[in-house]
């Protein structure tokens, strides 16, 4: 009897010990498990963060760099339009000085000779600014006598800054000389020029 309740409380003994083994290893591999899974999140969390930081990161590069080309762009095009402003007043300044009231007298009468051969005409009018036609009018009519233009007639115009207007007096044909008008002439000629000049170096 002693014997069988030795063995019995070795085999209960035994039965426990296996039992806590198991329930030790049953929670050690979910334990493992649980760690596993942590460290799979964490990983993935991570390289979601990198990747964003990455994408974040080229976003802002190519942000940075549309910014300085459009600053480029816009520095280009600002310069230009600063030339352009300059080159207008230039050829202002100098078409203005051009027809000063002492060239009036020696170029109208033979634009108006010339014109009047082209065209056939023979009643002209040449229209200046009251203050050139007060400057020139003497002298001018003395050149025009003396190449035998007959039929012109000199008026003021007050919308004329400078320079002088041709006009048939029957209306049918006009010429504008006037500062405005040869200016604009002049920049329309030379702006796409110097943009094409501005460009080519821009590409240098």
């Amino acid at each position: 009897m002693e014997i069988q309740l030795q063995e019995l409380i070795e085999q209960i003994k035994t039965d426990g010990v296996a039992a806590a083994e198991a329930e030790a290893a049953a929670k050690l591999e979910s334990a493992q498990a649980e760690a596993q899974r942590i460290v799979a999140e964490a990983n993935a969390e991570a390289a979601k963060i990198l990747r964003q930081a990455q994408e974040e990161n080229e976003r802002m590069v190519k942000s940075s760099e549309d910014a300085i080309r459009q600053a480029g762009r816009n520095l280009l095009i600002s310069f230009r339009e600063s030339v352009n402003r300059e080159l207008d007043a230039i050829i202002g300044r100098q078409v203005t000085e051009a027809c000063a009231p002492e060239a009036l007298v020696a170029l109208i009468p033979g634009v108006v000779q010339s014109w009047a051969a082209n065209t056939g005409a023979e009643d002209l009018t040449v229209l200046l600014s009251s203050k050139d036609l007060a400057a020139v009018e003497e002298s001018l009519l003395a050149a025009l006598k003396e190449r035998m233009l007959q039929g012109v007639t000199l008026k003021a115009d007050e919308q004329l800054g400078g320079g002088f207007r041709i006009a048939a007096q029957d209306g049918g044909a006009y010429y504008d000389f006037s500062v405005e008008s040869v200016a604009e002439m002049f920049s329309a000629y030379l702006n796409p020029k110097v943009a094409a000049l501005l460009k080519e170096a821009g590409n240098v």
